[in-house]
């Protein structure tokens, strides 16, 4: 008898299961739920989109492109950027097409990060960052984000956690699952203390056409950190395409190159179909960007008021399509709260906790899902409420 234990990584074995799938699975096991669980736009991917890859499809263009994507969709990954963030990328040697934005993540990670090296993460935040860096023999260390901030990074929280050690700083915003932003003067301030050091930044921009006050600001455009800074993004949430499985990363090319190494070796190249369909959104889906902006911010301002009013105190999220209520009042942990939510009123949404311990408290609800939606798990959360009111 094989003994399996003995077989898997220890580093393998230790990492968690994603508590976002864990709830979305007991959704699914319980008839007539709710779930605002996922973090997937309830918009079909662009009609163009679409029948760019039908004709790429009829045409027969199956085979692999080159490694680091087609030339075509690079070169307009670069016009994008520039036309974006007004920061300049060469489209052969500074960019690189990725299986989603969570390869370029990974990639990203597994290029720089030496066992012992410490990875700063911002937490809340994103439930991939943890893991990897574990899986490298490196050690992630939360940054705790606060209400008060508006969970964003501070410079004084950063300055608090730099060590020798430290290698990265991952910067996940727009941020999931609280939907905060970083603007230009927070920015500022997390590149002037990052000016004398030799640690490079992981920007995860994936939500970047999702931000409701102001226009998107990468910590690339400020002085001087475009030559420490990878930038992540992807065509998932903006454009609709979770399915399609693409995205990119842009950065300095001595970085860029290892990255391109890895994904050699584990991925080839990234789907075909899916690279020639996103170019057609680059090029030609602003308008459908704009419309779907506008439908999230509906559901956004609802989403805050609802959550106000029935008594769960709400940041008010500038980007993604997330609100993160607190629901410290009803004496309940996290996990409780939505396990007992989802068993009285059939409504899943998502433990704070699963996005780090800073997250304790809150819960994540997404509302990429229907305002008629959004408005039934309402009604139904405040009879949860009322239950636990007596």
């Amino acid at each position: 008898m094989i003994d399996y234990d003995k077989l898997i990584a220890d580093n393998a074995y230790n990492i968690q299961p994603s508590g976002i799938r864990r709830f979305f699975d007991m959704a699914s096991a319980i008839e007539g739920t709710i779930s605002l669980a996922i973090g997937e736009p309830d918009f079909k991917t662009p009609w163009s989109v679409r029948k760019t890859a039908i004709r790429t499809l009829e045409k027969g263009k199956t085979s692999y492109t080159a490694n680091s994507g087609l030339i075509g969709l690079r070169e307009s990954i670069c016009k994008y950027m520039q036309s974006r963030i007004g920061v300049q990328y060469n489209p052969v040697d500074e960019t690189l097409v990725t299986v989603g934005g969570s390869e370029a993540i990974d990639l990203a990670i597994r290029a720089l990060i030496n066992p012992g090296d410490e990875v700063l993460i911002p937490e809340p935040s994103f439930v991939c960052y943890s893991p990897i860096v574990s899986l490298t023999g490196g050690i992630p260390v939360p940054i705790r984000t606060l209400h008060e901030d508006k969970f964003r990074l501070t410079a004084d929280s950063l300055k608090a956690k730099i060590t020798s050690k430290t290698k990265m700083l991952v910067l996940p915003y727009p941020n999931n699952p609280t939907g905060a932003i970083m603007k230009r003067p927070h920015l500022e301030e997390i590149a002037n203390v990052l000016k004398d050091t030799n640690i490079i930044v992981l920007s995860d921009e994936l939500y970047s056409e999702l931000t409701y006050s102001g226009k998107h600001v990468s910590i690339a455009e400020v002085e001087n950190m475009r030559e420490r800074t990878i930038l992540v993004n992807g065509f998932s949430k903006n454009y609709a395409m979770t399915g399609w499985r693409l995205g990119f990363a842009v950065g300095p090319s001595p970085i860029i190159k290892q990255m391109l190494k890895i994904h050699q070796y584990a991925i080839m190249s990234s789907p075909t179909v899916s690279q020639y369909a996103a170019i057609d959104a680059l090029e030609n889906c602003d308008e459908d960007i704009a419309y779907m902006r506008k439908e999230y911010n509906i559901r956004r301002k609802y989403l805050v008021s609802s959550f106000n009013r029935i008594g769960l105190d709400c940041f008010e999220p500038e980007g993604a399509f997330y609100v993160f209520p607190s629901i410290k009042e009803t004496g309940l942990t996290s996990n409780d709260f939505c396990e007992r939510l989802l068993k009285s009123q059939k409504v899943a949404v998502v433990p704070g906790n699963a996005f780090g311990e800073s997250g304790e408290g809150y819960v994540r609800v997404s509302y990429a899902y229907s305002l008629n939606h959004l408005k039934t798990a309402i009604e139904r959360i405040e009879c949860f409420l009322k239950e636990l009111r007596g």
